[in-house]
C-alpha cells in the first residue's frame, strides 16, 4: 500500500557560530558559493527522493491528495539563507510533492539574522510561521550560552515579524542554563508573554557529549541549577503560560487556540515524514534514514545517489521498535494515545504488556486511561510529564526484553 506522507523537514546547517550547548549538525560557513551548492544539492535530493517513491505528487496531478501539509526549515540557522535560496527549495518541494494551499510552512530564525525586508521575502515565497530562538532575556545568560544575539535583537526580530505581516510566530526558551535563577526564568516568561507569540517552546537544558558545555559542566553541579530548581522552573512555566491563555498541549510546548505546531505533531504521532539535507533523518516505509553530519559527506552521498543510483538506506524498524517510538512520542502529548488504535496495530498482547508495565504509575497517579470520548492512555500532569523519562525507559526495557525473548 502506498504510504501517505504529509510532512517534510529540510535541514539548513549554517550558523554564524556554534552555541555552547549545541550538538546539532551545523557548519559555521559564510561563503555564498557553498550555500548555493548546498541549496542545489538539497533540491537534487528532493528530486531523487520523489523518484524513489512513497507518495509522489507532481504539479500536473489532477488529484493532488497526497500533497504536503507541513514544511519545516530547521537548523542550524535557516534564516542565513536568503528568500531566493529558500524559494528554490520550496519550488522543488512543490514540483515533486505538492504543497497544500493551507500548509504550515515554518522557518527557524535567530534574532539578529532577520529584517523586515527579509521576512517579507520569506512570506512572499510561502513561509507563514517563524520559530524564533530567543532562549533567554538576560544578556549574561545569552553570553554564557555562546548565543550570537542580544536581548534587544529579540525585540527587534519580533517587531520585524509583525511589520512583515507574519502573524504566527513561536518563541523558544531554555531552562536550566548555567547561572540561571528562578528570578531570571520568571522574567523571561513575563517578557515572552508580553511579546504575544502564538506558540512557546520550552526546553530543559541537556548537557550533550561533544559540546562545549559537556567539557565545562557536569549535570547537577554548579553553576547549573539544581534538579529541584529546574522542576520549579518547569512548574512555574506551566502555571504562568496557562494563566496567560496558552494550552500546555505537549511536554515542552504551549500554544494559543488553533496554533499548535502541526509539523511537530506529525513527529509526536509517529507518522512518516521526508527529511532532506545534511544531518536530517527521514522516516519512510519503516526506515529511519540518517544523512551524513558533515557537509562534504552529504554532498558525496547525493552525488553517489545521482550518478550510481545508490540511495541511502537503513534496516526496517521492527513492530516492537515502532510501538516503543509511538509510546515515547505520543505520551508527550496531553491528549495521549488512542488505545483502540494501538491494539489494532500492535495486538492486544503487546498493549496488555504496556499496561502491566505502567501499573505502578497508574497507582501513583502519574498515568491513567480516560474514557471520554474514547479510551486514551495519558500521562497526568505534572508528575507524569516530570517523570516521563523514567516511565518511557521502563516501557522501553520491558518491551525490548520481551522482544528479545520471543522466538523469531
Amino acid at each position: 500500500m502506498t504510504e501517505l506522507v504529509q510532512s517534510i523537514y529540510i535541514h539548513i546547517p549554517f550558523c554564524l557560530r556554534k552555541c555552547f550547548y549545541c550538538d546539532f549538525a551545523i557548519a559555521t560557513i559564510s561563503q555564498q558559493e557553498i550555500k548555493e551548492r548546498y541549496v542545489d544539492t538539497v533540491c537534487q535530493e528532493i528530486a531523487l527522493t520523489a523518484q524513489r517513491g512513497a507518495n509522489r505528487a507532481t504539479a500536473s496531478s489532477s488529484t493532488n491528495v497526497a500533497s504536503l501539509r507541513t514544511v519545516f526549515f530547521g537548523g542550524g540557522t535557516p534564516s542565513l539563507l536568503n528568500p531566493q535560496q529558500l524559494g528554490r527549495i520550496i519550488d522543488a518541494i512543490s514540483i515533486h510533492f505538492g504543497i497544500t494551499e493551507d500548509a504550515e510552512i515554518s522557518l527557524e530564525a535567530n534574532p539578529g539574522t532577520v529584517t523586515t525586508s527579509s521576512l517579507q521575502g520569506y512570506k512572499a515565497i510561502g513561509v507563514n510561521r517563524i520559530s524564533l530562538g530567543a532562549q533567554a532575556f538576560q544578556t549574561e545568560l545569552l553570553d554564557y550560552c555562546g548565543r550570537g544575539h542580544n536581548v534587544q535583537q529579540i525585540y527587534d526580530a519580533v517587531q520585524s515579524i509583525d511589520a512583515a505581516g507574519i502573524e504566527n510566530f513561536s518563541l523558544d526558551l531554555i531552562s536550566g542554563l548555567p547561572h540561571q535563577t528562578l528570578e531570571h526564568w520568571q522574567s523571561s516568561l513575563a517578557q515572552s508573554i508580553e511579546l504575544q507569540p502564538k506558540h512557546i517552546s520550552i526546553y530543559d537544558l541537556t548537557v550533550e557529549p561533544d559540546t562545549a558545555f559537556y567539557k565545562r559542566y557536569q549535570p547537577g553541579d554548579r553553576p547549573l541549577p539544581t534538579e529541584e530548581a529546574t522542576v520549579e522552573m518547569y512548574l512555574l512555566a506551566s502555571a504562568e503560560l496557562i494563566a496567560a491563555g496558552y494550552e500546555h498541549y505537549e511536554i515542552s510546548s504551549y500554544a494559543l487556540s488553533g496554533y499548535q505546531c502541526q509539523h511537530n505533531r506529525n513527529y509526536w504521532l509517529n507518522q512518516p515524514f521526508y527529511g532532506v539535507g545534511m544531518g536530517a533523518t527521514s522516516y519512510l516505509q519503516q526506515q529511519r534514514i540518517d544523512r551524513p553530519k558533515k557537509l562534504r559527506d552529504y554532498f558525496d552521498m547525493v552525488d553517489i545517489w545521482q550518478d550510481q543510483g545508490i540511495a541511502p538506506t537503513a534496516p526496517k524498524v521492527s513492530l516492537t521498535e515502532e510501538l516503543i517510538d509511538s509510546l515515547m512520542q505520543g505520551l508527550r502529548l496531553a491528549e495521549g494515545l488512542n488505545l483502540a488504535k494501538l491494539q489494532q496495530k500492535y495486538g492486544e498482547a503487546s498493549i496488555e504488556q504496556v499496561l502491566d508495565c505502567l501499573q505502578p504509575y497508574f497507582q501513583k497517579g502519574w498515568a491513567k486511561i480516560t474514557d471520554i470520548p474514547e479510551p486514551r492512555l495519558i500521562l497526568v500532569t505534572p508528575d507524569g510529564w516530570l517523570f516521563s523519562d523514567q516511565i518511557t525507559t521502563d516501557l522501553y526495557e520491558s518491551l525490548t526484553k520481551q522482544d528479545a525473548s520471543t522466538p523469531s
